[in-house]
């Protein structure tokens, strides 16, 4: 089974289904192993982490889709990449979206920002027009039929902070109407605005975006998500954050004389299980020669 056929059985699923936002290789491996059935790139934590820069529009395509291929190929679940505005205009958003489906993601987020972007719950975003917005996700569609994949597109708005609650709302069932597979009006600012958003084209699956330390949008569980409407939500920095703040309390630690107490990391052996290095010995033993045997000895 392909991974977009993967994602697409998670949604028809009942239930609200939570995916946490990775930004390397490592935190996807670790987003599985905590069981999750799905992951989703964070294009403000991959800027981070790969660049140490804001999420503004400095991130290349191909830093993305290298950054992107990382990820899929480290673990076994869905993953859904952060395609930003697309790159430029419908034929870039086509470009990207083959990219996308060559770096084996199974599903892509698209928004209706300008360029540069900005990046959602701050300031100074503008949006494209409606029929720019709306064209991105026909030219997401056609480069998808062209490239014989099913890839999951998810279409955002960020009509909401830029123009109004009315604009995001249009704009969104203009999306469904053009095929999209997913919905996503960032930054809503109530609850009431979360319940008015997911009656737009009741079938078509609704996306949450928990900004966790103070965005915009009402902090919901997920039975509270999944009784206003919602089908996916996914936790931009809980990873990006608390990584952060290891580091940082870890770096303090150094610099006073310490090493981290043991209570804050794992031991060496569970780095070991996580990294995969006691699966790399068991794979080493299968091409083993007896001289190399020997050595081992």
């Amino acid at each position: 089974m392909s991974q977009a056929r993967a994602l697409r059985q998670i949604l028809e699923l009942p239930g609200v289904h939570q995916g946490p936002a990775c930004f390397d290789a490592l935190s996807a491996k670790l987003v599985e192993k905590a069981g999750f059935s799905y992951c989703f790139t964070s294009g403000f934590s991959i800027s981070a982490a790969r660049l140490g820069l804001p999420d503004t529009g400095l991130i290349s395509y191909g830093e993305m889709v290298d950054q992107g291929q990382q990820i899929t190929q480290a673990v076994s679940i869905p993953v859904i990449g952060d395609g930003d505005n697309g790159y430029g205009n419908a034929v870039n958003v086509k470009r990207t979206i083959k990219g996308f489906i060559k770096a084996g993601f199974a599903g892509i987020l698209l928004e209706d920002q300008v360029s540069p972007k900005a990046c959602g719950h701050t300031r100074g975003r503008k949006v494209v027009s409606r029929e720019e917005a709306v064209m991105r996700i026909k030219a997401a569609i056609d480069a998808r039929n062209e490239s014989g994949s099913d890839i999951v597109i998810v279409a955002r708005t960020d009509s909401r902070q830029a123009v109004s609650l009315e604009e995001s709302l249009w704009r969104t069932k203009a999306f469904a109407d053009a095929g999209a597979d997913v919905l996503f009006i960032d930054a809503l600012a109530s609850t009431e605005e979360m319940k008015a958003f997911c009656e737009v084209s009741p079938t078509v699956p609704k996306l949450a975006n928990m900004l966790e330390g103070g965005g915009k949008t009402p902090i919901l569980n997920p039975l509270e998500l999944e009784e206003v409407g919602y089908k996916l939500v996914v936790y931009p920095l809980s990873l990006i954050g608390v990584s952060i703040r290891a580091m940082q309390d870890s770096l303090t630690a150094i610099k006073g004389g310490h090493i981290p107490p043991p209570e804050s990391m794992p031991t060496f052996e569970e780095i070991k299980e996580i990294v995969g290095f006691n699966a790399y010995y068991e794979e080493e033993k299968r091409y083993a020669t007896r001289q190399s045997s020997e050595e081992d000895n």
